[in-house]
């Protein structure tokens, strides 16, 4: 819960508005998953000569292994030989087979990225000409399928449960030490220390098929199960379960012995040790994540794993400390509900922890993002417009929250009187139809004695239980401002649990700036065999005898205004050839132009030329041509060339 909006509060929000638009504008360059930004040879490419080896450049290390980095021949056999190796940097490289035929060629790889995730992907290069290649589960991406989701359902776990753990503890030791004696606070924290430590071991034992093989059986391999303890994940799970052996001793003398002591000097100095202790423990989980994920690559590693940690911990003492506050509001005894002070306390805990994540919130964003298309134009930047508005959905919440906090009334005083009046009533309401429920039992009893004697106490037991929901729930329901902070801060969990999802699928989303890298390296290369400048290879099939071939288009200097094209028809073999006819339209769909028709002249065997070719814009021109290899054969191929 958080304060209404003061004028400081607001000019301090429009600083950090500011701050934002600072950093975006002059963003450097930040990591999340790794991205390949680099190959040779290039995607797309046709080589006049087999290459030695094959290198892929990723925008981070990334860790490898022996099939890591696969070269598969248009029948999708291995060309590779060796293992890959790290070259220089972030370049990784696979020597090939000498005396490589021609055709298309595809390169998979399937590699784990320095912030833990895996990363997978395939392109192809050809070799004298394109063919068809048959290359089966080239493309198949590491992370998905079961193995994948089942990972994904551990990780929003570990969080749920951290958050819990460590905001439960800090509610009580901050807001209601009282609440260390109440048994449905004690069981949410023990709840959230038991999901966080199977969570941990759910995720240690997937870990190895979950960047590996995605299959299932493998989930028992101890041979992967020792590959991850290897690895900076793997250690940092096996850390995070030895903090857990710390926090099980921490929860021990905070249910125990603390929540015995009497109030007092001696009781202080406790609170004081347990806060110190929590905190040590808290923020050593907390860097287990910060450790091994987005934080500990890319820009400013030493100031971001420090401020995630920090972030994490905020996020804890919010929605942890509102679930315990939620709890306590549903669950704790009538006689000895939270008070208002307490219910105070944590609005200004809140308070502090949302500040806290709208400081380390825009650095975070600075880092990931990169740029303001990035909101929009990635999914990680999608999923973080999501987790602003599901925020400032909460903060509304709260704000309502904080007017009924103010009605808030505590009831120590007269909670003893009213429990006993309740009791009074309850008694005699009991005796009353334990009386009725008697004489309806023995009126209608025709069995023995002891049978309409066991139905009777079981008919009792079950009014008498009615009868003491009914009372709770009155004494619950007496404070009109209870009851209404109950309903806020029941919403405000729920609006919690959506935004916690979506910060776990943040975390396993690539970042703003590398999905823009690596969607940019991914961009087709244009052919080797033709001027750089507007340069397009189209392989075409016009299913007739010699129906096979390749047209090479060139466009100089593929910009606004005059330009001369040259297109060129070559057999499969790269042997040029003559066609009946050759066609070729320019047309940009974005603005609705074209088609524009050029008339090419033939030049030489195999060669057509125009000058004088008008492209009145600059933009993402759609360029078809129509190859006619006989009087009934024809075809038209195209693909998009950027004109500058």
């Amino acid at each position: 819960m958080t304060r209404t909006i003061t004028p400081r509060l607001r000019n301090l929000l429009l600083l950090l508005l500011a701050v934002t638009g600072t950093l975006l504008a002059g963003a450097g360059p930040a990591s999340a998953h790794a991205a390949l930004t680099g190959s040779d040879p290039a995607q797309g490419v046709v080589v006049a000569q087999p290459p030695a080896r094959v290198s892929l450049t990723f925008s981070e290390k990334v860790a490898m292994n022996r099939d890591s980095l696969r070269v598969l021949d248009p029948q999708g056999r291995p060309v590779q030989t060796g293992t890959p190796a790290n070259v220089r940097g972030t370049t990784y490289a696979v020597d090939l087979r000498s005396g490589l035929g021609r055709g298309t060629y595809t390169v998979t790889y399937q590699v784990v990225s320095a912030d833990s995730h895996p990363v997978a992907g395939a392109y192809t290069f050809s070799v004298g000409a394109p063919s068809k290649t048959v290359v089966p589960d080239a493309a198949t991406a590491v992370g998905g399928g079961v193995v994948g989701g089942l990972y994904a359902f551990g990780r929003y776990v570990s969080y749920a449960g951290f958050i819990v753990l460590a905001g439960g503890t800090a509610f009580v030791l901050v807001c209601w030490r009282r609440g260390a004696g109440v048994r449905a606070l004690q069981r949410l924290v023990v709840g959230g220390w038991l999901a966080l430590t199977a969570a941990t071991l759910w995720l240690l034992l997937l870990r190895g098929s979950y960047t590996t093989t995605g299959t299932l059986a493998d989930v028992f391999d101890l041979g992967l199960l020792g590959q991850v303890l290897q690895t900076k994940p793997g250690a940092a799970l096996v850390s995070r379960l030895l903090l857990l052996a710390a926090a099980a001793l921490f929860i021990a003398v905070l249910f125990g012995s603390y929540q015995r002591r009497e109030e007092g000097a001696e009781k202080r100095d406790l609170t004081f040790g347990l806060g110190i202790g929590g905190a040590v423990v808290a923020a050593g989980l907390a860097t287990s994540w910060a450790a091994s994920e987005h934080a500990s690559v890319g820009l400013q590693p030493g100031i971001a794993m420090p401020v995630d940690v920090v972030h994490l911990l905020a996020v804890a003492a919010w929605l942890g400390g509102l679930t315990a506050l939620l709890v306590a509001l549903y669950r704790a005894p009538a006689a000895a509900p939270v008070e208002a002070a307490a219910v105070r306390r944590f609005s200004r805990l809140a308070f502090g922890s949302v500040l806290v994540l709208v400081v380390t919130g825009v650095y975070q964003s600075w880092r990931q993002l990169g740029s303001w298309s990035a909101f929009t134009g990635t999914r990680y930047g999608q999923l973080l417009l999501a987790k602003i508005a599901l925020v400032a959905l909460m903060v509304g919440i709260a704000s309502a929250s904080r007017r009924w906090t103010g009605r808030l009334t505590d009831r120590a005083a007269g909670s003893a009187e009213a429990e006993e009046a309740e009791e009074a009533e309850a008694e005699k309401e009991s005796v009353t139809a334990s009386t009725a429920a008697g004489q309806d039992v023995n009126a209608g009893d025709e069995g023995p004695a002891d049978a309409g004697d066991a139905r009777r106490a079981a008919q009792l037991a079950r009014q008498r239980a009615a009868m003491d929901t009914a009372r709770r729930k009155r004494l619950r329901d007496g404070d009109t401002g209870r009851y209404g902070l109950r309903r806020s801060v029941l919403a405000e969990a729920a609006v919690a649990v959506v935004l916690l999802a979506v910060t776990t699928a943040l975390t396993q989303t690539e970042s703003g700036r590398t999905e823009q890298e690596a969607a940019r390296a991914a961009t087709p290369a244009r052919s080797a065999t033709t001027a750089p400048n507007g340069s397009l290879t189209l392989p075409f099939d016009t299913g007739g005898a010699d129906g096979k071939g390749v047209v090479s288009l060139d466009l100089d200097p593929a910009r606004a205004g005059t330009n001369q094209l040259h297109l060129f028809v070559r057999k499969p073999d790269g042997r040029p050839f003559d066609v009946p006819e050759v066609k070729v339209a320019l047309t940009l769909e974005a603005k609705k132009i074209g088609p524009l028709t050029v008339a090419a002249e033939h030049i030489t065997t195999g060669h057509w030329s125009a000058d004088s070719v008008q492209i009145p814009m600059a933009g993402d021109w759609k360029v078809a041509v129509t190859v006619r290899t006989s009087d009934i054969d024809e075809v038209t191929v195209s693909k998009n060339a950027q004109i500058g």
